[in-house]
């Protein structure tokens, strides 16, 4: 029975090697432009990822150095100038938009707007949320449910009903979803719609018997279905 040629012969054969790198040498004085072209080119790609990520640090240091302070005023319920800024604080809507690729950037518009929300601002409070974003547990879904607040305070329940829900899915869990929930169900009844709202309590219900707003829930489901569920 023949034996398979498996085409890699020449790696037992020092005749056939020397013959392979004498055609890899052949390869390479005719091409040498396009082969050291190629190489050059992945140089300066390696290069340029490295140096983004060592710019993105370097500039979210930068931007932590002049988050705390704002966060200070903030801390401290100065709004306006932990948003306007002042002498040694520079403003948070200036850190998210100088440094707004970075972490600390995006917390700047996290704060800028909670801030905002509490001095009601909601369409610069809703603009500056919208450009945070974060895998965080806790914080993305609060900014989900802010901007529903915002929307819920200008009567726009819709929208309200689009950024509770996206709280509420993002990462479920017993701490924080049932108080997304109930705002989702809130949202509902204020758009008319008590089937989604009934559905909203009846989740917390059956999935967070152990929150706390599991009584919310029981007293608004139970208004909304009358007499008829007593």
């Amino acid at each position: 029975m023949a034996k398979k040629n498996s085409g890699l012969e020449f790696l037992e054969s020092p005749e056939g090697l020397a013959g392979e790198f004498g055609k890899a040498q052949s390869f390479l004085d005719k091409n040498k432009k396009l082969v050291y072209g190629a190489a050059a080119a992945v140089i300066v790609v390696i290069a340029a990822v490295f140096g983004y990520q060592y710019l993105q640090g370097t500039q979210n240091e930068k931007a932590s150095e002049a988050l705390f302070p704002a966060i200070n005023e903030f801390e401290a319920d100065s709004l306006n100038k932990a948003l306007k800024g002042g002498p040694g604080v520079e403003s948070l809507v200036s850190i998210a938009d100088e440094y707004g690729s970075t972490k600390a950037g995006k917390l700047a518009s996290f704060y800028a707007g909670v801030a905002l929300l509490k001095q009601g601002k909601y369409d610069q409070a809703i603009e500056q949320l919208k450009n945070f974003s974060s895998s965080d547990l806790l914080i993305q879904a609060r900014a989900y449910s802010l901007i529903g607040d915002a929307y819920l305070e200008k009567k726009d329940a819709s929208s309200a009903i689009d950024y509770y829900k996206k709280a509420a899915e993002y990462k479920p869990n017993k701490f924080f979803t049932p108080t997304y929930l109930l705002k989702l169900g809130i949202a509902y009844e204020t758009a008319k719609q008590d089937k989604e709202a009934i559905g909203a309590y009846s989740e917390i219900i059956e999935k967070y018997p152990q929150s706390p707003e599991l009584v919310s829930a029981k007293k608004y489901k139970a208004k909304l279905e009358g007499p008829a569920s007593e």
